[in-house]
């Protein structure tokens, strides 16, 4: 069946447990209730009882819940309560110092994996997905999280394929496991299941109603390149270093391997598979992510930028910011670039 055609037949409402635990952040918890009761609290349905979904909040312990933010959030339901559910979504949580560090709440990966043999879909915002993994139900499969946990979220769960460029990633085989990426891609997967169960007319109107984007552009735009550093060979370290501030000299690549001891085809080699990007890839990264800043950050011709991060050709440069993050480089500024009010007068 289609969604369009599920989202039509749907009549009853659907039961959404919204997990908090200690890790939580308030914005997207919060954030993600309001929507999804909107149907009732901003009169889109005619009464409450036609609404197409009821939230719960859930969570081990019934009462206030200090979350990572600093507040308290009150825990409506225990999940020894709660014996099915349609839908559970589990918010971005707070990953500090050392990592994610498992096995902290075994009574709620174990409520997970039930709920999901009972049927319900799993859903994670944003980096929701390190409690989700922990169920194994992720092995195999694709997923999205944020894009500043990736590698932590790789090599703690490394049997899971994560996309973090993706917005929205839908796997399993009834399409069971949802996973959104960075921050505010909660929009997307909350408009998602709107969508879903209630029709794209629904989800349009809440889109409009609170102003949600849809992030059609994925995240690649929002994503800063960082060099992998931590590879441990010392040459291809001190030419990564001299490299952070003279990317934009001419040949960079030959530079480097003359101030290295090596011979080019070592050099090349070793710089490869210490980083995972050959030499001009990694030199292009630099120039790319330096030209986003001048973007966002000042009124320079695109031309003359492109001539200050290292290219001559003005037609190769958008081309090559095109392709590395998806926007031409007048769109990107328009998107990120420091509105006029917000500037220093």
């Amino acid at each position: 069946m289609s969604r369009s055609a599920r989202a039509s037949t749907v009549s009853a409402a659907r039961h959404v447990a919204l997990v908090a635990l200690p890790d939580a952040g308030m914005a997207t918890l919060a954030g993600i209730y309001d929507v999804m009761n909107a149907h009732a609290l901003m009169g889109l349905v005619n009464t409450p009882a036609r609404a197409p979904f009821q939230v719960e909040i859930v969570g081990e312990v019934e009462g206030p819940l200090g979350l990572a933010s600093g507040v308290e959030m009150p825990v409506q339901r225990t999940i020894d309560r709660v014996e099915s559910t349609d839908i559970v979504i589990v918010p971005s949580l707070l990953v500090r110092g050392a990592g994610w560090q498992t096995g902290r709440y075994p009574r709620l990966v174990d409520w997970l994996r039930r709920m999901h043999a009972r049927g319900a879909l799993l859903c994670s915002a944003c980096s929701g997905l390190f409690l989700l993994a922990e169920t194994g139900l992720f092995d195999g499969k694709d997923a999205t999280v944020h894009f500043a946990y990736a590698r932590q979220f790789a090599a703690v769960y490394p049997a899971v394929t994560i996309h973090p460029e993706r917005v929205l990633v839908i796997a399993g085989q009834r399409e069971e496991l949802i996973s959104s990426g960075a921050s505010t891609t909660w929009h997307d997967m909350v408009l998602y299941l709107v969508a879903r169960f209630a029709g794209a007319t629904d989800a349009q109107a809440l889109a409009r109603l609170f102003a949600l984007q849809w992030h059609q552009d994925g995240l690649t735009p929002y994503m800063t390149f960082e060099g992998k550093v931590d590879h441990g060979d010392a040459e291809i370290a001190a030419a990564q270093r001299w490299l952070a501030t003279h990317f934009a000299v001419a040949s960079p690549v030959d530079e480097m391997i003359k101030r290295s001891r090596l011979a080019e085809r070592t050099f090349k080699r070793r710089f490869t598979a210490a980083t995972g990007m050959a030499p001009i890839a990694y030199v292009q990264r630099l120039r790319i992510e330096d030209a986003k800043r001048r973007l966002e950050r000042t009124d320079t011709p695109v031309d003359e930028i492109s001539w200050r991060v290292g290219y001559e050709d003005g037609a190769f440069f958008r081309r090559l910011f095109k392709r590395t993050t998806g926007m031409a480089p007048g769109a990107y500024r328009k998107r990120f670039g420091i509105p006029d009010f917000a500037r220093p007068s």
